[in-house]
């Protein structure tokens, strides 16, 4: 193969308390994947993690309701059966205890802890040219030598708060991104929720029962499925064990590395046999609806339309008061183009005497004063508790608010502040030995099973590895070419959708000045994983090596 020698220009002369392989950032389930396959090839290789133990999303989100909305059996990793069939889910759709219980199961299994420095932030990672190694520094002030950085920050990881006046607050406020370990008391109190996206509903169908009074601060209403959620007992587990090697062929093949997948064609059906394929997919109380009932809801106006207006004739069945309806109900966007959450009694909970909706759409929340929120009209909403379910700065905060600098000293804050661009989702052109997953262009938390997507893009990052080293190469980058040829491709797929035409996160529309372009690559988990495979089978064509 060719390959293009990578400049050297000089050491930032940072003296070097460790040194390392392999550095991983992030001990979730893309980070303890990673840790145990390039360990498993003979690397030095250290997990560093803020979390005082394993489970990256999981460890952080522990608010009231949070839960999957992949099925159990389907979010787990599928590189042993023994360890697969090792752990049993209690329901479909498990809590976060037993999530967080499930991935230290996996790391003292396959004994990682050993290997994980918890309790610690990255602060920076600088390329070295003179050495061609990456310098990380943590805020214990150790400066760690490592000739890989692979990052595994999660794509929904940097909580998004905008809000001035927080620090005023005098009552209790909290992200539910970094909400805390210990017992919270919401019982008798008045409570105000701000924000109703996936996080948001499981909040609030979790404690509108139990507060004193909930307000709900809503700018944009959100389709919603109903989850059924049924317990487990010993014959579900063995049943669904016994499909081990079918789900390893099936779950990276389909879309969006579900079981499930597209089956039929809106044209080929006629008006009433489309609508039983909507009605069954709603039926099955799973994420189905969306991602498997027809691949022309993402492209076609007038089928999107018609399944939006059968999830609003669902959601009005369920809805007595016609103004909460107006409030609840999409109108300006349709089903499946934003995140579509699975809920349990979301809307009824605004039945109930106690909980009310503040409207913030046309009058914006200005600040958080002593007492509560204020709105754009003056009005201050007094609080005992204050609940920011107000999402993420997707797939680029967390690597932004790492100081992360390649070649010259370009730095990725800047170069992600102008434009957005990866290569596969899995390198950034003048970062060289710097290895991402779950960052933008690759499929993610919109359009993906994240543990399906997560394990091909590790899978991909350890056999590049594992072909340097058996090739003595030492460094790998890809180039300009090849990232534009990347962004292009997953341009033109994505904005072949109806996503690209709605505001959302998924266009980074939540984050004031972010560069806007479709954050997920929208061409299918199967595409995308024989597209990583032929670049593989190239022997890495368009990266420069040396």
């Amino acid at each position: 193969m060719t390959a293009t020698a990578i400049r050297s220009n000089g050491s930032n002369g940072a003296h070097a308390t460790a040194k390392f392989d392999a550095v991983v950032i992030g001990a979730g389930v893309a980070g303890l994947y990673q840790l145990f396959r390039l360990r498993e090839q003979g690397l030095k290789v250290r997990a560093i993690d803020a979390g005082s133990s394993v489970g990256g999303t999981w460890y952080w989100n522990r608010y009231p309701g949070a839960r999957f909305d992949s099925e159990g059996h389907t979010y787990q990793y599928l590189f042993s059966e023994d360890l697969y069939k090792g752990w049993s889910w209690s329901e479909r759709f498990p809590g976060q205890p037993e999530i967080e219980r499930w991935l230290n199961y996996v790391a003292d299994r396959l004994d990682l802890k050993k290997d994980i420095q918890f309790g610690t932030t990255v602060k920076s990672a600088h390329f070295d040219e003179a050495t061609q190694r990456w310098q990380v520094t943590t805020d214990k002030g150790e400066v760690i030598d490592t000739q890989f950085l692979v990052t595994c920050c999660g794509m929904l990881s940097a909580p998004h708060v905008s809000f001035p006046g927080q620090e005023t607050f005098k009552g209790k406020l909290f992200h539910t991104a970094r909400w805390p370990k210990g017992p919270i008391e919401l019982a008798g109190k008045r409570v105000g929720v701000v924000g109703n996206g996936a996080t948001g509903i499981q909040v609030i169908q979790s404690i509108a029962g139990e507060v004193g009074h909930l307000k709900v601060f809503i700018r944009t209403p959100q389709y919603i499925i109903p989850m059924k959620n049924p317990k487990w007992d010993a014959s579900d587990a063995e049943a669904y064990k016994s499909k081990f090697k079918f789900l390893t062929e099936r779950l990276p093949k389909t879309f969006t590395g579900f079981e499930f997948d597209f089956e039929h064609a809106w044209a080929d059906l006629s008006p009433q046999q489309r609508r039983q394929v909507v009605e069954d997919c709603w039926n099955d109380g799973s994420l189905k609806l969306w991602v498997s009932s027809f691949a022309e809801l993402f492209f076609d106006e007038a089928v999107n339309a018609e399944i939006t207006e059968f999830v609003r004739e669902k959601m009005r069945e369920r809805i007595k008061d016609p103004k909460l309806c107006e409030q609840l109900i999409p109108a300006d966007y349709g089903f499946g183009t934003h995140r579509v959450p699975l809920e349990s009694n979301f809307l009824e909970a605004f039945h109930r005497p106690n909980v009310e909706i503040v409207s913030v759409k046309d009058n914006p929340i200005a600040r958080i004063t002593p007492e509560g929120i204020q709105t754009a009209d003056g009005t201050v909403h007094e609080f005992d508790v204050i609940i920011l379910a107000t999402g993420f700065d997707a797939g680029t905060g967390a690597l932004t608010r790492i100081d992360i600098r390649g070649r010259d000293g370009r730095s990725l804050k800047e170069d992600w502040g102008r434009d957005i661009r990866t290569t596969m989702g899995l390198q950034v052109h003048g970062y060289p030995n710097l290895f991402t997953t779950a960052v933008p262009l690759a499929p993610s938390a919109a359009l993906c099973n994240m543990t399906t997507c997560l394990q091909q893009q590790v899978e991909w990052i350890d056999d590049c590895i594992k072909y340097m080293r058996g090739n003595n190469l030492n460094v790998i980058e890809p180039s300009r070419d090849i990232e534009d040829q990347w962004v292009a491709h997953h341009d033109e797929t994505a904005n072949a959708t109806l996503i690209a035409k709605t505001n959302s996160w998924y266009l980074g529309s939540n984050v004031e000045g972010k560069p806007r372009r479709v954050l997920s690559y929208c061409g299918g988990v199967g595409t995308y994983r024989q597209k990583c495979d032929e670049v593989a089978a190239s022997g890495y064509r368009g990266f420069a090596m040396q």
